[in-house]
Order: structure tokens, then sequence, then C-alpha cells
């Protein structure tokens, strides 16, 4: 089989493309390397539905980043994805970084971004009354949100394989092998062939890249660890708490998250490893050092996990997006934690390059309507609450995992879904199932048993 298009890559970013151009008479191949859609980058990051407020100005980035917050929010609205639109605020704890809150707001209105405002102290401790002493402004920035990204992960590549493209896990690419009318993907799920080739292979997209000749970039890995908070605390934090950026970066967030917790992080710290996404003694000190002063009494609360995710950071200030005709290669890199807003509009990009390159992208007029996902966020109604559910199917009301109130019903849907999870944190991803407290002491052994029960059907 030789396809159209092949993408590499079933990230956010990936999935994305793939549930774009699946749209069309093009037949696609969407190729992942781990055993699951958004196994990689795109399942740990910090989670927003990002306005594009504080981007650069006339790049690449902030133009999609925009673009993207409104296709992302309304097709979040199709299909269930969690979305809680919390708002959020910058706050200033130095003159320096109160002077800085003008340049702020002109940089998001340069980013089409009129919508932001600043604040004097007694409105900021209005707005967030158990923020640490010593806030001397804010800035407002009421379209920032919370959403689920494993649910959007899931939702694209579901979506893309409805459409009709062909999903294919565990096939890591180790050799691209050009031909004159189509390229061949030696991976380690077998061969895999491509008219043309779409690289969104994030942490591991300039190694790719260098499979087609080209040495124009480094992936560096970066490592963002995060501190989730039991829900109790969630009353803590109505909002997102951002710090004022500096040269150094964004610094610390203090952010609800759309499962009812509060999360504190990212760190940033580059790397040589692609797949160090273990959580450190330094991270975790530097986290509670930096968190306690931003709100003390958030510690004084249970942290019931820690995480930590790797961002594909490079040299560049902008995004990769590139086309090669000759080769009919398309290079998607450079897309840090930005890319979960963005992906959509990366995806209609790819596609008008596609089409400036002679290629038929005219959308078919027969698509099926988009999924419909299980709800996961906190938000909204659950299973184990909606009564007429549970009395047609009482498998619903039959709780498995007891602290985030996953039913059995839950997990069976999973294994049937077009996607099924491939493990535990599969299932995880796409239930909360052992996502609590407990972090499954309690009900891991059961998980697992309904895991090799549901993989065996």
């Amino acid at each position: 089989m030789i396809s159209d298009v092949v993408v590499i890559g079933a990230g956010i970013v990936g999935s994305a493309i793939a549930r774009a151009l699946a749209a069309t008479r093009l037949s696609v191949t969407l190729v992942e390397g781990r055993g699951d859609v958004g196994d990689g980058t795109s399942k740990a990051n910090t989670a927003l539905l990002h306005t594009g407020f504080d981007a650069t100005p006339g790049t690449l980035e902030s133009r999609l980043v925009a673009r993207g917050y409104h296709l992302l929010g309304d097709y979040a609205e199709q299909t269930g994805i969690p979305v809680e639109r919390t708002g959020a605020m910058l706050v200033a704890w130095t003159e320096e970084e109160s002077d800085v809150l003008p340049r702020l707001v002109a940089k998001a209105e340069g980013n089409g971004y009129l919508d932001c405002g600043i604040v004097q102290s007694d409105e900021v401790y209005r707005r967030v009354p158990d923020l640490g002493p010593g806030a001397l402004a804010g800035l407002t920035v009421p379209g920032e949100s919370i959403i689920c990204t494993w649910t959007t992960n899931l939702a694209l590549a579901t979506d893309a394989v409805a459409r009709g493209a062909r999903l294919l896990r565990g096939a890591r690419v180790t050799e691209v092998v050009a031909g004159p009318e189509y390229t061949t993907l030696r991976t380690t799920g077998g061969d895999v062939r491509g008219r043309w080739i779409i690289n969104a292979a994030g942490l591991g997209a300039d190694l790719l890249d260098a499979e087609f000749g080209y040495h124009r970039f480094t992936v560096v890995p970066r490592r963002g660890e995060l501190l989730v908070f039991d829900k109790l605390t969630r009353p803590l934090v109505p909002l997102i708490v951002l710090a004022v950026p500096s040269s150094r970066g964004k610094g610390v967030l203090v952010s609800p998250t759309i499962y009812g917790n509060v999360m504190v992080g990212p760190t940033s710290e580059n790397l040589q490893d692609r797949t160090a996404t273990g959580t450190s003694e330094q991270g975790f000190e530097f986290l509670v050092s930096k968190g306690r002063a931003l709100m003390p009494t958030l510690f004084d609360d249970e942290i019931t996990a820690s995480y930590a995710g790797l961002r594909a950071s490079t040299d560049h200030d902008d995004y990769l997006i590139d086309l090669d005709a000759e080769q009919r290669y398309v290079l998607v890199g450079g897309i840090r934690s930005t890319g979960l807003t963005s992906g959509m509009a990366i995806a209609e990009y790819v596609a008008g390059l596609l089409a400036d390159a002679g290629v038929d992208v005219t959308e078919r007029d027969d698509l099926p309507p988009p999924p419909r996902m299980p709800n996961i966020g906190e938000a909204g109604l659950r299973p184990y609450q909606d009564a007429e559910r549970v009395a047609a199917d009482p498998e619903y009301g039959r709780i498995v995992c007891f602290c985030e109130r996953v039913s059995a019903g839950e997990i069976r849907d999973a294994f049937q879904s077009p996607i099924p999870p491939a493990d535990l944190d599969g299932l995880r991803r796409r239930t909360r199932v052992m996502n609590g407290r407990c972090q499954g002491f309690y009900c891991g052994a059961h998980t697992q048993t309904l895991l090799q029960s549901g993989a065996a059907r």
C-alpha cells in the first residue's frame, strides 16, 4: 500500500494534520513510534488553551496560536473536550515586574488580543484571596482557559481514523529511503510507503529531518516538572495565576486543572536525554520554594502527584514549518508547548502549503460527524452522576476507581473505542483511572486485570 500522505508522529500536531488531510480525497497514514497516540510530549504539559497574548507579534507561532485558539475552542464544543474558561492573572511582585505590564498589554494588542487589563493590588487579592503577601499589581487575561490535553489528542486521532486515515502504532521510523515515486519509511512495525511525508515527530523531528538531508536545527529536550495537589485545594485557585515573563522564561504558574486538582509548575531544564521524563529532587524543591512564595496556604495541603514532560525546544524563536517540493516532504518542527492550542491551525497551514505545491486538498462532502468524546472533566456530568445512564446500564454505576469515580462502564467503553488503550497509562488518559490521590494503590490490581481482559478482546 502506498499512501498519498504519511504523517509521522501522533501527538496533537500530527493527529490534527492527519485529521485535516483525511477530510480530502487523499489516502493518509498516521505513524506513531510509541504504543499509543499522545504518549510523548503531548501527554504532559500545563494544559492551557492559550490566547497567545504573550507570543512574539509577527511570528508564525503568534498567528497560528491565535487562529488555533478559536479552532480548538469550537472543536471542543463539538466533541465534548473538557474546557473551563477560568481566565488568568499575571501577578507582578516587584516594581520591575509592574513596569513590564503595560508592555505586555501592547504585546497582546500586537497579537490581536484586546481584552487584557492592568489591575491594582486590591483587585488582585479580590480575585485570588489566597495569594501570598506582596503582590503589587496584575494583568488580567480573561480568555485563558484550561483544557484536557489527553482528550484533545484522542479526539483528533479518532476523527482522523473515522475519516479514513490508517493509524499505525508501535512503528518508530528507523530509516528513510527515497524513491522516484514514493518514499519508503523503515519502521519497527514494517515498511510504510508514502508519496508525501510530513514530519511531526516532536522530540525526534531533527533526527528525521536529517534523514532528508537537512541540518537546520537541533531539538534540545527541555524538562518541565509539575506538582499536583488534592482536589480539596481547588477553591484556593479560581483562575490561572501566571508569573510575569522574564529573560529566564515564563516562570512558575499555579493553575486549576480540568480534573479538579491544582497544579504548580513547570520547571525548565535543558537536557540531552530525550527520554528523561522522571522527576527530580531538585525540581521538587524548586517548585515547593517558588510555589510557597506564590500561595503559602496551598502548600499546607497535600501534594498527591508529581510528573514531568519534555518540550521540543530549539535554538529558533519560531515554528519551523517548511515544504520541500522536490522530496515531497514537509517539516513541522520546533512547535513547543503552544502546539496544544495551535495544532488545528498548524494542520490548516500545512494543508495550504500542500495546496500551493499542487496537491488537491479539497474537502470531501461525505465526512462523518466529529466524534463525541467521553467527559473526564470534573465540571461536566460524569457517568456515575447520570441516573438515567446508570439505570440503562448499571456498569456506569459500578465504581472501579473511587478517588476519581471511574466506572466499569467507562473502562469497557475505552476498550471498545476506535483507538483502544495499549497499557495502563493509555487507560488512565482515557478515563482518569488510577489518577487520584492514592495513585492506583487501591484500584491498581483490579485495573490491571481489566486491562488484560480488555486487551484480550
